[in-house]
């Protein structure tokens, strides 16, 4: 069965089916002569994986970690994740099927004797495990994990390598690991030289940030790069490309929407490894955000607006826009025309690029310069698209994307009609990707596309390796203006006759180029391949070997520099995601998280600490109750934390709240979700949480009620 699938799914590779004999060769041996009713449990189990596995792969192109198991096979999580619905049925029918044939053989044989299996047949998983051992260290394979091996392979292949490093480091003894060098990473670089003889010549600044998309997309990166991937999913943003400057080697630094925003809009890497975004973290600080790109606009005399087709409340972004600089922050609620079709996050792309042409028109009329940032929603999952849509594509995430490149092309036609590309500065590109099957490095690749007044001065082609962490350190120098020394980066107005160091952290990941031809990618903590590579973003590049030890930990140490850009510890912040706003309540909730009335999402809490959760929530209308859920989730799962699994608010009884609970284990990804239905409308007055360790002062009590956040 395993073998069939993969040729099915088309992963096929040697390894990966030499993979599939050795896992379905150990379960003949192990199971055999078992009773049906212990063997079936197994079977079920590895089905249960197998499906996950696929379900992850086409969704974010990665294999499940260990951490992703408990929550991979949660049927809500599954259901979040598809809307519903499985990306590849055929295969659930099929493993139903083979286990509903094997039980059927189980039950008609069992008053037959079964022999044992010859000792020869009992080597079998060993020989198998071991040439594929062997094949992997005598010529490497740098594809898809998921080609490579069958999942419990995979991860029995990670602990015993993990085991080896943890042996080697334990010879070495303790050893300080010296501080590495940062400022290839966190300096702003202006060396290179000026693409524009003088300072550009645009009026304003257009920012749209497309939903997952990755660069492979682009006609004009895919040649530029010799991509095997041809698939044409988004041909109106192709032949825009032609028109502009574009960056094919442009790096995704992380995965999730609030984290590439603040890449490109603060100049900074967010976390890599998953802990508290740094937006919500830019909360408790009142310089840094100072440096953002919006920011800096507004003292240069521009006015500042963001503009996304989803509530801002999700992830903070109701707080986190505003403070980095921008004049208005909108989101849903200022959409007043219809959707084309139902989606649960928002607007729908066409939808959405309708209203965004009319908030142009809008700004268009005010003697003041602009900056715009705009950021679409419709190819996030689940994905949604017109009925005739999907039955021109194969999948509902292929016709999610045509889609949005029908509404990105009438959208940027519009502003050409109203001669907005004359006088503004766009620059198109996305805020993470969604990966791509069987494409190296798809989940980090990204891409960049500029469109200027002063074009014909410009390459269509820009060389050279380039981040989210670019952006706003070129926007700057196209106007010349000052580039604070807090931000970090190249600028894309510019030309380097040298390499740079840049890190990304995708599908769990750490990759890093140090600048002068060698990729390294890092399964945390400790154990990397490293390459012969030019750039970052490659189809191919020259497998040189592992390591593990201290280049390693040089990398991990990197790494964690840069995610303590802003905060040292995680430890004694108090946030705050109340507000005064009023929030209308639906009739009935529908999903946990585009309903959520709060921001506080993917916290990150330390081993030994103690979290305390404040909270008041009021019925804005006296003739109408509001009923209140509150749940966490790590990871996507649902954490019990002992709460009623629903209250009550009105407006003469609000609900209040005051509860802690504690962290034996580390917390990352962990996320609050304040869920409310009823017929009137809200007002979350305050949400504060605090971690902190046993014993320390509590400084909730200490921080004053008009402080959003504060540090101890």
């Amino acid at each position: 069965m395993p073998v069939c699938l993969r040729a099915a799914l088309g992963w096929s590779n040697p390894l990966g089916f030499l993979s599939d004999l050795a896992v379905g060769s150990l379960l003949v041996v192990t199971l055999h002569r078992r009773a049906w009713w212990l063997a079936l449990p197994v079977l079920m189990f590895w089905a249960l994986l197998a499906i996950a596995t696929a379900e992850l792969v086409s969704a974010v192109g990665r294999l499940p970690t260990p951490s992703d198991i408990h929550y991979l096979i949660d049927p809500q999580f599954v259901e979040n994740s598809t809307g519903g619905g499985l990306a590849h049925p055929a295969l659930a029918m099929a493993l139903l099927g083979a286990l509903a044939f094997w039980l059927l053989t189980q039950l008609v044989g069992r008053g037959l004797s079964r022999p044992a299996l010859p000792r020869s047949v009992w080597a079998a998983p060993i020989v198998l495990f071991a040439a594929h051992w062997g094949a992997q260290n005598l010529w490497p394979n740098d594809g898809d994990a998921w080609r490579l091996y069958n999942l419990p392979h995979q991860l029995l292949a990670s602990e015993v390598a993990d085991l080896q490093i943890q042996a080697e480091e334990w010879l070495d003894g303790d050893v300080e690991e010296p501080t590495p060098a940062m400022a290839g990473l966190t300096d702003v670089d202006l060396n290179g030289q000026k693409l524009l003889a003088a300072p550009g010549q645009a009026r304003n600044v257009l920012i749209i940030a497309l939903e997952g998309i990755p660069g492979a997309y682009i006609r004009a990166n895919r040649e530029a790069i010799d991509s095997h991937y041809q698939e044409d999913l988004m041909p109106n943003l192709s032949r825009w490309a032609e028109r502009g400057m574009n960056t094919p080697d442009y790096v995704l630094h992380t995965h999730q929407t609030i984290r590439g925003l603040y890449a490109m809009l603060c100049g900074d890497y967010d976390k890599l490894n998953n802990g508290t975004p740094k937006g919500v973290e830019m909360l408790t600080l009142n310089e840094r955000n100072q440096a953002c790109l919006p920011a800096q606009l507004r003292e240069h005399g521009f006015s500042t607006h963001y503009l996304q087709g989803a509530g801002l409340r999700f992830m903070a972004k109701d707080k986190i826009m505003p403070h980095i600089g921008f004049d208005a922050t909108h989101g849903l609620e200022w959409f007043s025309n219809s959707n084309y079709l139902e989606f649960p996050w928002g607007k729908d792309d066409r939808a959405f690029f309708e209203g965004a042409l009319d908030y142009v028109g809008q700004l268009k009329k005010q003697k003041q310069p602009w900056m715009l940032t705009l950021l679409t929603v419709g190819t996030h999952q689940p994905y949604s698209a017109p009925d005739d849509y999907l039955q021109r594509y194969e999948t509902p995430k292929q016709a999610a994307v045509g889609y949005l490149d029908d509404a990105l092309d009438q959208f940027l036609a519009g502003l050409e009609r109203q001669g907005v590309l004359k006088d503004t500065l766009v620059v198109i590109t996305s805020d993470e990707s969604h990966g791509i099957d069987g494409v190296r490095l798809a989940s980090s690749w990204g891409f960049n596309l500029t469109l200027a007044p002063e074009q014909a001065q410009l390459p269509r082609l820009n060389a050279g390796v380039y981040g989210h962490v670019d952006l706003s350190t070129s926007i700057l120098d196209y106007f010349d203006l000052p580039v604070p020394t807090a931000l970090s980066g190249r600028s894309l107005f510019r030309d380097y006759d040298s390499g740079r160091e840049i890190m990304s952290f995708t599908n769990g990941k750490l990759r890093y180029h140090n600048g002068q031809g060698i990729f390294s990618e890092c399964d945390l903590p400790r154990r990397c391949r490293y390459y012969q590579s030019t750039g970052f973003i490659a189809e191919s590049a020259t497998y040189k070997g592992t390591y593990s030890g201290h280049p390693a930990r040089q990398i991990a140490a990197r790494a964690d520099a840069l995610d303590l850009s802003l905060l040292r510890t995680p430890l004694n912040h108090r946030y705050q995601f109340g507000s005064n706003n009023i929030i209308p309540l639906q009739a009935q909730i529908k999903d946990d998280w585009a309903d959520n009335l709060i921001g506080a999402q993917y916290l990150e809490m330390p081993k030994g600490s103690h979290t305390r959760v404040r909270l008041t929530v009021r019925s804005v209308d006296p003739q109408q109750a509001a009923y209140i859920q509150l749940k966490a989730k790590e990871f996507e799962q649902d954490v019990q934390l002992g709460l009623p699994a629903e209250m009550i608010a009105t407006a003469d009884q609000p609900l209040e709240m005051d509860f802690s609970f504690e962290n034996p284990q580390p917390r990352k990804a962990f996320s609050f979700h304040l869920l409310g239905y009823g017929n009137g409308a809200v007002e979350v007055s305050d949400f504060s949480v605090i971690t902190e360790l046993p014993g320390q002062e509590d400084i909730l009590d200490d921080v004053p009620e008009d402080d959003t956040a504060q540090s101890s």
